[in-house]
């Protein structure tokens, strides 16, 4: 876990080594029903992900997220909450619908840019995720479309928004 938290990037660079490591950790993951858990409910920071779709290698390199991301979690309202940092601050909330005890889909209802402005986008409102891995520190994840996603716990008392 520690060689994991101290690569602390988010642009698909990640060394080969270190994505076996993360499958070493999913192998031997002791929380078999994450959704179950409340060490998944509160403020985790991204420090790793593959998906283009957050990444958005697309756009000029100045209007990409370059500051910290997050993600937060509360089991109980079955609700969810993504952050950016630096520079645009945006925000996404979405409920969550189980699909097992390690897998829910995923349902974005809300979109803001600058945390304020409220804007719908069309076509990426829908989505899975899989808990593959969670302890007290670190949480993998993986998309519906093969997407990995390593987070850090920062606030485990943090509470989504209703």
């Amino acid at each position: 876990m520690r060689i994991l938290c101290q690569n602390q990037v988010k642009s698909g660079s990640l060394e080969q080594e270190d994505i076996k490591i993360a499958r070493k950790l999913e192998a031997v993951n002791k929380v078999k029903e994450p959704l179950k858990s409340s060490l998944l409910n509160g403020k985790w920071e991204l420090l790793y992900t593959t998906s283009k779709s957050v990444l958005q290698p697309q756009r000029p390199k100045l209007l990409r997220p370059n500051g910290k991301m997050y993600q937060a979690i509360n089991v109980d309202t079955l609700r969810a909450q993504n952050m950016e940092t630096w520079p645009f601050f945006n925000q996404a909330t979405a409920n969550l619908v189980p699909l097992n005890t390690r897998r829910v889909a995923v349902k974005f209802d809300s979109f803001k840019i600058a945390g304020v402005i409220p804007i719908m986008e069309r076509g990426s409102g829908r989505g899975e995720l899989e808990i593959t891995y969670l302890d007290e520190e670190l949480r993998i994840s993986r998309g519906n479309q093969g997407n990995l996603f390593i987070l850090r716990m920062v606030d485990p008392s943090y509470r989504v928004p209703l």
